[in-house]
């Protein structure tokens, strides 16, 4: 018969009892603990919030960033290390400790180039010329004031300030020759030369306004100080008593009494801050170009046929905060299927207007980008993958790769026909949006953020 060792018992329930107080007053004493906050802020290189990050701790505690880039973790306790995650990118600092109540912890995102990125990246630096321009075509002598401001964005997105200033150094040397000059403006397109056509378009000038808008944010600087201002000003001469501006000047001299959606909308976000510039151009938008029951602007009123193009849903979302994502699903109305010219290839993706008859390599990427934005990652995914699929090498440039302007032959807005190389030669519009669409970067988002009053919001239920 077994004799129980009672002394031996007895210290083991000693030392149980004195476990569970240990645990007791552990847990009470976390219980006890105070709770605190943390928030901060994610932004890439241009001093942009960035949204749809991830910051969380070692335990599983998370928050997502806002449209702003600010983030916050609350009902903290003890000890915490905070770290922000996407695989795109990577983070300045990678991580922060935390014991109490703190806020401006912030990190700063820059984006891991891939291998396609660094091809089309190269296309870019061997394509700008000894004057600073880079050909919007690889096979023609046209210098495009809009692709020349996506080039020097380009530029920057990837920490090439050299590059965007000496196309910013060409314009900056024409303030009084071109800018201030007569009717003012810069033309939209000139040779590799430099010599301008004298057309003014207005949507292009806001366009290089925006890159200067960038430049400013990452820098710092008020290099081109007047340049901006000058562009500014000249974009706010062309408001008519409506509200809409003008499109510019003709070579002619005489202005384009016509207002083109697109460039009214890159104007708003071009020119800084909100006044009653901006508060008027909002009253014509509202009252002559928004489709209340489609819930998105139009293009070409009265012209039935024509009556929606693909930048004002996928910019619109971009420019505005608060728009209603459904204009990225009404877009399905410009999604295409054809055969590209250059690779035989079947890809889909979206047309300029509704004849759908080429894919827009430009307006993909755009509505690439405006999917990421809008936290729909597997959409944007999606397109960049089917622009890939015309993702050729350069015959004139090493290793050195873009895309054509369409996909096979087409039309333009309207009936005009495309260029005949524009599904034969890279062109560098998309390209350039490619980088932004795989990167995450808005180039409107510099001044998206406006104080507009609620009031004026009108595309918001």
């Amino acid at each position: 018969m077994l004799v129980p060792n009672y002394k031996a018992l007895f210290t083991v329930r000693s030392i149980l009892i004195k476990l569970s107080l240990v645990l007791l007053l552990i847990s009470c004493q976390k219980e006890m603990a105070p709770t605190y906050t943390a928030s901060g802020k994610v932004m890439d290189d241009f001093g942009n919030g960035m949204e749809g990050i991830e910051v969380s701790t070692a335990t599983g505690k998370s928050a997502l960033t806002d449209a702003q880039g600010n983030w916050a973790l609350t009902e903290l306790q003890g000890r915490h290390t905070l770290s922000p995650a996407d695989p795109g990118y990577l983070f300045t600092p990678s991580s922060a400790e935390v014991k109490e109540s703190a806020g401006n912890i912030n990190f700063t995102a820059r984006h891991v180039t891939n291998e396609n990125e660094t091809r089309i990246l190269n296309w870019f630096n061997q394509q700008q010329l000894p004057n600073g321009l880079l050909e919007s075509a690889e096979n023609g002598n046209v210098v495009s004031l809009y692709d020349n401001a996506l080039a020097a964005l380009v530029f920057m997105l990837n920490g090439n300030l050299e590059r965007a200033e000496r196309i910013f150094d060409f314009f900056d040397a024409r303030i009084h020759t071109e800018l201030l000059s007569g009717k003012g403006g810069f033309s939209q397109f000139r040779d590799r030369n430099g010599n301008p056509n004298n057309h003014r378009w207005m949507g292009d000038n806001a366009w290089l306004l925006i890159a200067l808008n960038n430049y400013h944010a990452r820098t710092g600087s008020s290099k081109y100080h007047q340049l901006a201002s000058g562009i500014s000003n000249w974009l706010m001469t062309l408001q008519d008593t409506d509200g809409g501006l003008f499109a510019g000047y003709g070579a002619d001299n005489a202005i384009l009494n016509y207002k083109v959606t697109e460039g009214n909308i890159d104007a708003f976000n071009a020119v800084k801050g909100y006044n009653t510039f901006h508060s008027r151009l909002l009253t014509f938008l509202e009252n002559d170009r928004w489709d209340e029951a489609d819930r998105n602007l139009v293009s070409w009123p009265g012209n039935p046929a024509y009556r929606y193009a693909l930048d004002n849903h996928s910019w619109s979302y971009c420019i505005f905060n608060n728009y209603p994502v459904s204009t990225l699903y009404s877009a399905q109305r410009f999604i295409t299927t054809q055969t590209a010219t250059l690779t035989n290839a079947r890809i889909t993706g979206y047309d300029i207007d509704e004849d759908r008859d080429a894919v827009f390599m430009e307006g993909t990427g755009q509505m690439a980008l405006a999917f990421k934005l809008a936290g729909m990652q597997q959409e944007s995914d999606h397109y960049l993958l089917e622009m890939e699929k015309i993702l050729v090498p350069s015959p004139r440039h090493t290793n050195a790769y873009g895309f054509p302007y369409s996909s096979n032959a087409g039309t333009g807005y309207g009936n005009d026909p495309l260029w005949p190389e524009a599904s034969t030669q890279i062109a560098l519009s998309g390209g350039a949006w490619y980088l932004f669409a795989s990167s995450g970067f808005n180039p409107f988002a510099v001044e998206r953020h406006k104080s507009i009053p609620q009031a004026d919001m009108f595309w918001q239920d």
